[in-house]
Parts: C-alpha cells; sequence; structure tokens
C-alpha cells in the first residue's frame, strides 16, 4: 500500500521502519519482504504478526527474546523425548517355577512326577510352571522316544514337555527368553546330594550375572532354590523339621507293615562320592522308630552308605523275619523294578529272600502320595517368600 504523506512528513516511527527495511526505501514505500504489503503506519509489525514495537531498538529486543524463548522450548521438548525413549524404562519382573526332577525313562513311573506337578499347578494357577530333568541319561533317551514317530503313536499318554524335557539351566534361559526374571527352582530330590548342590551352584551363579548398565538390566531379578524333600542346611529351616515332617507323612505304610505284622525296608538312591549323604536316611530311620515303635524301620541305598547288608544288620538285631519292601524314591523306575523289587540275583528282594526274610514288595513312588507331593509345594513357597518372589 502507499505511504501517506511526503518524505518530510513521516513520523518517525516510520523513518524508523525504512531504516529498518530497504526495501521500502526501494519500492516508494511498499514492503514486500514477506510476500505481502504490511501497513506500517504508527506502528511496526514483526514476521508473525504478533508484536508491534514504537521503535527499531525495542522490536529488536524483543525478537531476541522471542528467539530464546523458542530455543528454550524446543530443548524441552527433546529432554522430554529421550526421556520417554530412555529413562522412563520400566522392567516387569515375571515370576515361574521350576521343578527339577532326577527324571525317568519308566512311563508308568511318571505319574510320581506328574502329581507333583499337578499339586504345583492347583496350588498357584496364576504362576508358569515348567518341568526339568537333572539326569543326562534319562534326558537323551526322551529326546530320541520324542523323534520316534511309533512310540509317540504307541504312547499319546506322554506330555510334550516330558518327550522335550531339557535342563534346569536350558528350561530356565527358556523362560529368561520369554520375559521371565524371578524364578523359584523348587528339586524334587530327597535328600541334599550331588545333584542338589549343583542347582545350588546354578542359582549362586544366575543371580551373579552382571550388566554394565544399570541394575533393573540384569537377565535375573531373583533366583530362588527350594528344599529337597528331607531338607537342607541353614537355621531358618532346620533340616529336623523336614525330617518329622516326612516321618509323619510315612505314617500309611506304618499301618500296612503293622497289619502285615512285618518290619519296614525302604530303598533309597544315595551317593557313593557325596559323604553324609547315608546320614539323613539314618536319622529318618530313627525318627520312625521313634514315632512308631511298634514297627521296626530301615532304611538303605542303592548307592553309598547305607548299602542292603546295612540294612540285615539292623533287621536281624531286632529279631524281624518278615517285611515291608518299598522304594524311598519320588518315582517307582528302574530302580525300583530292577533292582529292588526283581527276580534277579542281586536284587534286594532276592537278597533278603536268601536271608531268610519274608517280602513284601510294593511298588510305588512316593511323589504319588498327595501328602508327600505337597511337601515339594511347601517348600516351593517358603523358598519364594524367602526370596520375595510373588507366586500364585
Amino acid at each position: 500500500m502507499e505511504w501517506e504523506g511526503v518524505e518530510g512528513e513521516r513520523s518517525e516511527s516510520q523513518k524508523t521502519y525504512l531504516n529498518f527495511c530497504p526495501c521500502l526505501r526501494k519500492r516508494n514505500g511498499q514492503c514486500g519482504c514477506l510476500g505481502e504489503y504490511r501497513d506500517i503506519l504508527g506502528q511496526l509489525f514483526n514476521w508473525s504478526g504478533i508484536f508491534y514495537f514504537p521503535d527499531r531498538e525495542e522490536m529488536e529486543v524483543v525478537m531476541k527474546l522471542k528467539s530464546f524463548f523458542f530455543a528454550v522450548v524446543v530443548m524441552f521438548l527433546c529432554v522430554a523425548t529421550n526421556g520417554q525413549a530412555s529413562g522412563d524404562y520400566r522392567v516387569e519382573h515375571k515370576n515361574a517355577i521350576v521343578l527339577a526332577m532326577f527324571g525317568t525313562t519308566v512311563e508308568p513311573a511318571l505319574k510320581g512326577l506328574l502329581n507333583i506337578r499337578s499339586k504345583i499347578n492347583a496350588q498357584y494357577p496364576d504362576t508358569t510352571v515348567r518341568i526339568a530333568f537333572t539326569s543326562n541319561i534319562i534326558r537323551k533317551k526322551w529326546q530320541h522316544r520324542a523323534e520316534d514317530s511309533e512310540y509317540i503313536k504307541a504312547h499319546p499318554e506322554i506330555p510334550a514337555d516330558v518327550l522335550h524335557v531339557k535342563t534346569p539351566l536350558a528350561t530356565i534361559a527358556d523362560l529368561q527368553n520369554d520375559g521371565y526374571d524371578s524364578i523359584v527352582i523348587q528339586p524334587t530330590h530327597i535328600s541334599m546330594g550331588e545333584e542338589f548342590l549343583d542347582l545350588h551352584t546354578y542359582v549362586n551363579a544366575l543371580m551373579h550375572m552382571g550388566t554394565l548398565k544399570k541394575a533393573k538390566y540384569k537377565p535375573f531379578h531373583k533366583v530362588a532354590l527350594g528344599r529337597p524333600a528331607l531338607g537342607t542346611y541353614g537355621q531358618k529351616h532346620p533340616y529336623g523339621e523336614d525330617i518329622d515332617t516326612v516321618a509323619e507323612i510315612m505314617a500309611p505304610d506304618v499301618t500296612l507293615a503293622i497289619k502285615e505284622k512285618a518290619g519296614l525296608v525302604y530303598m533309597g538312591h544315595g551317593n557313593k562320592y557325596f559323604p553324609g549323604n547315608g546320614g539323613t536316611y539314618l536319622e529318618l530311620a530313627s525318627k520312625m522308630r521313634r514315632i512308631y515303635p511298634e514297627v521296626v524301620t530301615a532304611i538303605g541305598t542303592v548307592e553309598g552308605y547305607p548299602a542292603i547288608e546295612d540294612v540285615i544288620g539292623t533287621l536281624k538285631l531286632y529279631g524281624v523275619n518278615k517285611v515291608i519292601l518299598k522304594p524311598f524314591m519320588v518315582v517307582a523306575g528302574n530302580h525300583t523294578i530292577n533292582d529292588m523289587a526283581s527276580d534277579e540275583d542281586d536284587s534286594w528282594k532276592s537278597i533278603l529272600e536268601k536271608n531268610g526274610f519274608e517280602v513284601i514288595a510294593v511298588t510305588k513312588g512316593l511323589g504319588e502320595n498327595d501328602n508327600f507331593a505337597n511337601i515339594f509345594v511347601n517348600h516351593a513357597a517358603e523358598a519364594a517368600k524367602d526370596a520375595g518372589i510373588s507366586i500364585k
């Protein structure tokens, strides 16, 4: 638009804007710096049309302030975006239970293991439960069966997680890959032997796995190890109390022995390389003889001490001539079928009979006893509570 007035009659504000905008001087008062005309009569507008200024100095000051304010806003938005991307990272802890079992290759004997798993699932329906076998030989046997289509067809009752069972470490790794970082490992072992101590080293190693980043980025938040049936060392859960619990649960066997007017002989697994393993069995037998004085109870192991010879010595000491022979194992697997109850010359049944004892063999694993299975349910709960892991 045209300027009103002549050169000599321009106001001070008009003169200021002429000095600020050179195109006005060239175009006779018509400003096209922004592609359109601006009416500056009596006031000055900046490019946004928001502010007006009486002179050039005020315009420059406000423009600088506005630029500073814009820079601060941009910086704030950048920081907020970065915080959203990394600083606000939150870890959602997911909990699971791994049942670490020795395992068995005898299909009917799986009942003991699956009963324990059923009890755990029933008690903690909202917690993921996985099984793992600690025996290398047994796992490989199941792996071969999993590749045999004829075997699978003939045994539809075998669960998929048994056919494809893994080691405890591999099972834990699968859970961690699925986002679980708080895990309770509950062994279904009878006593604190070699394999339980192996699990203990696994837990220590997993809990010491760190990261260069913050602690919340560690692969595992918490890993806890439950106790075997007959307990382990430590003051918080004295093993003697676990032995008392087991002794009370064995009452039905005592009832059967009383009915048959017989002694009670248990065959445990044992370990000839682990010192002191047999002491737990001897303490349990002594406890049962005290609380069930009407029945003589003796416990031996397939490997290590006490052996079958020690059992026979105890039976002769008490004048026993008839016995109920049972496995003191979670499953009635190969040891029960072959080493305990078979007619082979070196089976316990045959050895006892050769020494003048009448034998009634009962081939039923401890895991099939609901009360015994619940021992592991309770031990898992206590391990989780001690570690601050929520299982429900």
